[in-house]
């Protein structure tokens, strides 16, 4: 089929403006990767693709020919879960390989602050304080990450590049494992990779198996002072579980960038908690281009019948 063809899709969030984000780029890419708001939409029935942020309950309702719906991020938990989203629909998201990186960086940088304590030394440097502090070598701290898909990879080259010890749980043994790195596969997986660790990463993808995962239970394996740098999903975290581990002593502390309401409310304890790094989920982003560049690559292989680079299994979560 000629890529001439036209294939009609709709912008649907009700949080961001998803054609004021990336309108340009996909309107440069491809005339025939056609993309409207829903009040644009003259003929519902003509729609075959939505990319989509957190889309409402309802959003799907209009559009029965509806064959894709595509996040134009990393996470696809939301749309596994829509109630308005057909089975038969195909779920897609962007694999920015740019984004990977960012969020290695983020969580190498979480890592060594806390592992430099360079809280400490800014501190010491505002008041015009010399005063070196110990340090140790870095394959002396064990880092535990969990997840190993596109981010957790990037995220595992980083930190081992960096020196630490590094433990990964992993759905499947990798077939380029990075040297030196353990990596444990299986039910039990998760609690092996934490036990003893002195930092834990968390990069899992959002499934029934992992919700709740950061909880006391696993918090209890870590070694006693140890950190966590908390860059999955919201639902990961138990927060009540997090607060009586940091009360217990058995975290010093935990880096956040994600949550289970976002934006995290002005007056969430976690503001004034000095324990806790909190960012706005940047973390890692997806770039304009690469995110037109997936989303007419993917519409024209749904019109073409031709199998999606960018898709989602539903059974496993991503």
């Amino acid at each position: 089929m000629s890529h001439a063809t036209p294939i009609l899709g709709v912008y649907l969030s009700d949080s961001l403006d998803l054609e004021a984000l990336y309108g340009d780029a996909l309107r440069e890419g491809a005339g025939d990767v056609v993309l409207r708001h829903p009040h644009e939409i003259d003929h519902p029935e003509d729609v075959r693709f939505a990319i989509c942020w957190l889309p409402n309950e309802r959003a799907f309702e209009p559009y029965p020919n509806l064959a894709l719906a595509m996040s134009t991020g990393a996470g696809v938990d939301a749309l596994l879960a829509h109630p308005g989203l057909d089975e038969s629909v195909q779920i897609a998201r962007v694999r920015d390989p740019h984004q990977a990186d960012l969020m290695a960086g983020f969580a190498a940088h979480e890592v060594l602050h806390r592992e430099r304590d360079f809280a400490t030394l800014e501190r010491n440097a505002a008041t015009a304080r010399w005063a070196p502090l110990p340090m140790r070598a870095p394959a002396s701290a064990t880092v535990a990450v969990l997840g190993h898909g596109t981010m957790g990879r990037a995220v595992v080259q980083a930190v081992a590049a960096l020196g630490f010890s590094v433990r990964v749980a992993c759905r499947n043994a990798p077939e380029a494992p990075v040297e030196g790195v353990t990596y444990l596969t299986g039910e039990g997986a998760v609690p092996a990779a934490a036990t003893g660790a002195d930092y834990l990463i968390n990069v899992l993808p959002l499934t029934a198996a992992t919700e709740d995962v950061l909880g006391r239970a696993l918090f209890a394996t870590l070694a006693p002072g140890a950190w966590l740098v908390q860059i999955g999903r919201g639902e990961h975290l138990v927060e009540e579980d997090l607060v009586e581990a940091l009360e217990r002593g058995h975290l010093a502390g935990a880096s956040l960038d994600v949550f289970r309401g976002e934006p995290l409310p002005y007056d969430h304890p976690f503001w004034q908690d000095d324990r806790l790094r909190i960012t706005p989920h940047i973390a890692s982003d997806t770039l304009t281009e690469v995110v037109a560049g997936q989303v007419i690559d993917t519409a024209r292989a749904l019109r073409d019948g031709q199998p999606l680079a960018t898709g989602v299994d539903r059974a496993r979560g991503y």
